[in-house]
């Protein structure tokens, strides 16, 4: 592990990988640097691989009040450290921020995006307007499962029967830890949730090449928002993984990362 400072002081925790161009890993919601490794070891042959704690999360520091600019400003720190510019790829609302970073400038050569979660239809049913007040009011409880259990029911849309299972599982306690970063995703995410295709708009000022990935398994509102997305963005391309979910398979991403990142 190595630590790098953002603008405001903070400490960011990143892991590197391997040799090679510079290839940044945007994490999504719940998950640490370390849900990286995986699809990092399959990278490493090929490229520097940078997987990061996003604020807030594991090792990295977390300075109050957030802003998504401040995770911006770290993304900028990782891509630093990498040599001044980097390929980035992220996942879900890690997809989010690596796009709201782009539209600022930051120095990306090319960015992969599996699913972001943009909602840009009426197929399936919005989040609740006041999740994030309840959010905050089951964290100041200190009710962290609850927390997570009211993301993934409410926000990702996980059916409760599978929310259940998951909480005797090993993978609960470590989400439970990250509860309190629920919000920062769901800030990041606001207002290109709302159903309406024009929020994408946007993302047109963003110009690098793109790959904008969609898994052939997943529900139809996620693999429409990634048709459109690639639509708006002016150097984007669309490709679905088949068979493949929101958490798509190591084995089958890493050679479609290799290909697109060594072009």
């Amino acid at each position: 592990m190595e630590t790098t400072r953002s603008s405001d002081g903070t400490a960011i925790a990143f892991d590197r990988a391997g040799a090679g161009p510079a290839l940044i890993f945007v994490g999504g919601g719940l998950s640490s640097r370390l849900a990286a490794g995986p699809l990092a070891a399959l990278l490493a042959p090929h490229f520097s691989v940078f997987s990061y704690d996003r604020r807030g999360r594991s090792n990295s520091g977390d300075t109050p009040p957030y802003a998504v600019k401040r995770e911006e400003e770290d993304l900028a720190a990782i891509i630093a450290a990498a040599g001044g510019s980097a390929g980035v790829y992220g996942h879900s609302s890690g997809a989010v921020l690596t796009l709201e970073a782009a539209a600022r400038g930051l120095a990306m050569t090319r960015l992969a995006l599996y699913e972001p979660p943009l909602i840009v239809d009426h197929s399936r049913p919005l989040p609740p307007p006041d999740i994030m007040a309840q959010l905050n009011t089951l964290l100041a409880a200190g009710r962290r499962g609850d927390a997570v259990e009211l993301f993934l029911t409410r926000a990702v849309l996980m059916p409760a029967a599978v929310v259940a299972q998951m909480q005797n599982t090993p993978a609960w306690p470590a989400m439970q830890a990250l509860a309190h970063t629920i919000p920062y995703d769901m800030a990041i995410t606001a207002g290109y949730q709302s159903g309406e295709p024009a929020a994408l708009a946007h993302w047109a000022s963003v110009t690098m090449p793109a790959l904008v990935l969609d898994g052939g398994a997943s529900p139809a509102w996620a693999r429409h928002a990634v048709e459109l997305l690639a639509k708006t963005m002016p150097h984007a391309q669309q490709r679905t993984l088949a068979d493949q979910t929101h958490g798509a398979d190591p084995r089958v991403l890493a050679p479609v990362l290799e290909e697109f990142f060594s072009e």
